[in-house]
Formats: C-alpha cells, structure tokens, sequence
C-alpha cells in the first residue's frame, strides 16, 4: 500500500530506527506497590509524535448483535453508504469476492468486574485475569467456571498440563490443578517457592539479598510485582520475570527455584523461551538481552549472550515465532523491531502500526498480532521467502488500551486456508474474539482494489463516509 506521499505500507528491513526519549518510566497497573516507581498509565495515554496513525475505535460490540458482524469490524469495510445498493454485486472491477477470506470480529466477553491484564487457551478453555483478583474459565463463548485468590492483580497466566500458574501484583505465583472428578471446579494446590523452600531459605542468612538500603529479601522468592512468565515444556522449565528486575527460572516437576537473576537495571517487562535454548527478556531499561543455558558443573545455569537492544524507550513486550525462529519485540514508542535466527539474530527490521505503547505480541503460523495503548490490533504478515512483513489488516473495537493476546487454530482451517481464532484482553474490561485468515489481502491489494474502482467511476467501497480512505489512515510506514 502507498501513503500520500508514495511510501510503501511494509514492515522497514534494517535501518536507522528513530527512537523517542524515555520520558517517563513503565508501569503497569493503576493499582501499584506504594514502592515501585513503573507507571504504565503515562504512555497509556500520551501519545508519540509518529507518522503512523490510528484508527477511531467504533465502540464495544456483542456476540448476536447487528454490530458484531465481521465486515463491520472489517478494516475496509465500516458502515459503507453501499451495504443495500446494487453496487454490491459481482462487477468486472471487484477485485475480492465472497470467497476472499476476511479478517473480522467474531464476539465479545464482558464482565463489569476489572481490566483485563492476561490470557491463555487451553483445549477448549480460556482462562482471563484481571485487576478484580478473579481468574474466569470461559467455553464456547460462555462463562464456565473460575477461581479468586486472595490478593495481588492477575497479570500474568501459564497453563502446563493440569496445572494452572498465575503471576501477580503482590509478587507471588500461585499455583492451580483442575479437579479430577469435577472440571469445572480448580483447586489452588501451592505457590512458587513452595512453603518449605521459603522457610529452609529464610534461616539461611546467605539466602539474603540486599534489594535496596536496609533491606534485604529471600533470593528465591520475588518482592514486586511478577509481570511476566514463559513455558518450556520440554525441559520442564518456568520463566517468571518481576518489577524486582530479576528473572528466576523454576523446575515444574519440584518447584524448586533453580536460579534467580538480575537481569536489568529496570523492571523486566516480559520474557519468552526461544529457539535453541535461548530465553529473551525485555525491560523498562530499553534493552532486550538474551540468555543461553549451558552445562554449569553438575548442573545447567543461564549465560547472559548477546544485547539485542538498547534504547531510550521501554521495552514492554516480546514473543517468538519458533517455525520461522523471529524474535519481536514491541516498545513504549509504538514500533516492532525483530531479528532473524538464519541471520545470527542480526537485526531485521522494523513495524510501524501503532501510535502508543505495544503493550503485547502474539503470533502463529506466518502471522504476528500486536496490541497496543491506542486500542488497535494490527496483524502483520510475514512472507516466507522474502522475511518482509505485510499489514493485513487493522483490529478495532475495543475501547481501551489492548493489554493480552492469545490465539489458537480455527478448526475451520485447512491447507488452503490457514485460520486463526484471536482473543484480545483490553482495559475497557472485555475480551474480544477475532477470526483471523493469513490468506486475507492485505491493505496493499486493498489499495488498489480502492484506486480501481476510484479510476472507473464506482468510487470507494472500502471507506467510510465522511473520512479519509480507512486503508491510507490504518498503518503507514
């Protein structure tokens, strides 16, 4: 797609990347540690100077109702003037038929309770936490079941078999199993570290660590808020990073906290296990560093291997696409950044969508989701070949900064055409359910199927009344 000035609307391959001072610090949540300094509602709200540019949302819509239809939320098509005119049918200009795949809305969970902070899919379930300190079990579109710990914001859910692990505020991870004779019904079963291993390391005085002037903590255990966590079930292994600026790694099968880490001079705002053996972290200091695991006398410890960033703005989210071995990592000035494994994860461009803070990534197959402060969702595109990055399309409905991601595979996908179902976690306090096709156009082919009809006299079909194209306002580079 071309702007106005006859840029391409694609994901930049290496270059200079253009970074805005960090003017102010990270924080996640309205209800803060009266000690932490990280406060993320001041890029919540406070837009970047950006040649990128944002769509208005269009409101909260519902399962059933008129306006939670696909093509509504569609980004080229929004209460198009043309919806009961005969300028609908098949004519020689219109480039996508009914068949083209569509990227839309598919409905919405609401719950008047709490922002939305984290998410995860499990089979047929959804788990979602909020600031209410509930965890909520949703099936089909409904309410299932859920469970309320006792204190401290869910911002962070890892599923592992029958086990259920959530971070929170109040620096504690809790530990959850699903009943065997009733599934609706979950059962907190312990925490990490477990009682016994706090207790044993707490009459240890070399267990102590000096956290600040006059006070010092049990190494194994976090004293802030735990932001993020990270899976990897084939050795067995939890990542939990905190606002503690430490990353611990815990072995599932004991519980035991294998290592504790300081690993930025800020709070670590996410962490991802990687392609060979690698773990990423990504912090409010504006850096991006990754960690090898290597043999360490009887047995394994984390190396610190590489910087891959380093910058002025926070570092606020990260994910790895494990088939095509990308590294993404989205910051509070609004851009995507990725490095590439075949290239010795030099650095391999950049993705500019966004007006606010990239508050979280997701991806699967070809395609990466990031959601973002301005409330927006855009899906990228990564082309096998050539490892440039496409828009498909905008995501927008929800009326608050977009917080958590989770996707899983439509059952309705096939080797023609590969499907997504996406679920966005937002601060308006639903959560959003998209169907998302990799083999949707993209706004590039949008555009010209726009200027098409534009030179034969049909005018735009792809617009809204009243506004500039939708497809040149979305995604600019």
């Amino acid at each position: 797609m071309t702007n106005d000035r006859g840029g391409t609307m694609l994901g930049e391959r290496a270059g200079t990347l253009g970074r805005q001072k960090f003017g102010v610090l990270l924080r996640s949540d309205p209800n803060m540690l009266p000690t932490n300094n990280h406060d993320e509602e001041s890029y919540l709200t406070n837009p970047r100077h950006s040649s990128a540019s944002v769509a208005t949302s269009p409101g909260t819509y519902d399962t059933g109702s008129a306006s939670s239809s696909p093509n509504i939320m569609s980004p080229w098509i929004q209460g198009s003037p043309y919806a009961n005119s005969p300028w609908i049918t098949p004519s020689p200009f219109n480039l996508f038929d009914e068949s083209t795949p569509r990227n839309g809305l598919i409905g919405s969970l609401v719950r008047e309770e709490g922002h939305i902070y984290s998410l995860a899919v499990s089979g047929d379930l959804l788990f979602t936490g909020s600031d209410s300190r509930n965890i909520h079990v949703w099936k089909n579109l409904k309410e299932f079941s859920g469970f309320k710990c006792n204190s401290g914001l869910v911002k962070a859910i890892v599923i592992c078999g029958e086990r259920i692990f959530t971070g929170h505020q109040d620096g504690k991870i809790r530990v959850w199993k699903v009943s065997q004779k009733n599934p609706s019904k979950f059962k907190r079963i312990g925490s990490l570290p477990t009682t016994k291993d706090f207790f044993k390391s707490s009459i240890n005085p070399k267990s102590y660590v000096e956290v600040r002037r006059h006070r010092s903590v049990v190494r194994i255990r976090h004293f802030d808020a735990v932001s993020c966590m990270s899976l990897n079930e084939e050795l067995g292994l939890l990542y939990t990073g905190s606002w503690d600026k430490t990353l611990k790694v815990w072995r599932i099968a004991s519980s035991n906290c294998l290592e504790s880490i300081t690993a930025h001079n800020d709070a670590v705002n996410a962490v991802v296990a990687g392609f060979d053996a690698l773990v990423f972290t990504g912090s409010a200091d504006g850096t991006v560093k990754v960690w090898r695991r290597e043999l360490h006398g009887k047995g394994t410890k984390h190396f610190l291997l590489q910087v891959l960033l380093e910058q002025e703005n926070a570092v606020t989210a990260l994910v790895v696409n494990q088939s095509a071995a990308v590294v993404y990592c989205g910051s509070s000035d609004g851009l995507v950044n990725y490095w590439e494994r075949e290239k010795h994860l030099s650095h391999g461009g950049v993705l500019r969508g966004h007006k606010l803070a990239v508050l979280c990534l997701a991806t699967a197959g070809n395609v990466l989701f990031s959601g973002s402060a301005d409330k927006n969702i855009c899906v990228w595109r990564r082309e096998e070949e050539s490892g440039a990055h496409v828009c498909l399309s905008i995501l927008t409905g929800h009326t608050g900064p977009v917080k958590c991601l989770a996707i899983e595979e439509d059952q309705e996908s096939d080797e023609v055409d590969q499907r997504w179902i996406v679920y966005s976690g937002s601060l308006d306090r639903s959560v959003k359910v998209w169907r998302v096709s990799e083999q949707a156009p993209d706004l590039r082919q949008l555009r010209a199927a726009e200027q098409l009809y534009a030179s034969n006299g049909y005018g735009s079909r792809f617009s809204s009344p009243g506004s500039k194209s939708n497809i040149r306002r979305h995604c600019q580079s």
